[in-house]
C-alpha cells in the first residue's frame, strides 16, 4: 500500500464514490489522474474498492475493513503492474 491508496479508500470512504478524473481534481490530491487510474485498477484487483461503471468506484467491504484496522494488506493479491493494467 502506498500513501496515495490510503487517500483514495479514504476519500471513497468519506464520498461514497469517487473517479480518477474526480480525485485528480480533489483537494488533497496531487497525482495526476493516470497514476490515480492506476492505483484505483490495483486497489479493485486486491478486492479494496470495486467498479460501479468502467471509470467509478466505491469501497467494498474489505476496503471498509481494511480502514478501520481489520485486515492487513500485507496479505492481499500483489499484483504487478503489467498484470493489473493488462486486465
Amino acid at each position: 500500500m502506498k500513501q496515495l491508496d490510503e487517500r483514495i479508500l479514504e476519500y471513497l470512504d468519506s464520498e461514497g464514490w469517487g473517479s480518477p478524473s474526480v480525485l485528480a481534481r480533489s483537494r488533497g490530491f496531487t497525482a495526476s489522474e493516470g497514476h490515480i487510474r492506476e492505483r484505483c485498477k490495483m486497489l479493485h484487483y486486491a478486492g479494496f474498492i470495486a467498479p460501479i461503471t468502467s471509470d467509478m468506484y466505491e469501497l467494498t467491504t474489505d476496503g471498509i475493513q481494511y480502514l478501520s484496522g481489520q485486515i492487513d494488506a500485507r496479505h492481499r493479491p500483489k499484483p504487478t503492474v503489467d498484470q493489473v493494467l493488462r486486465g
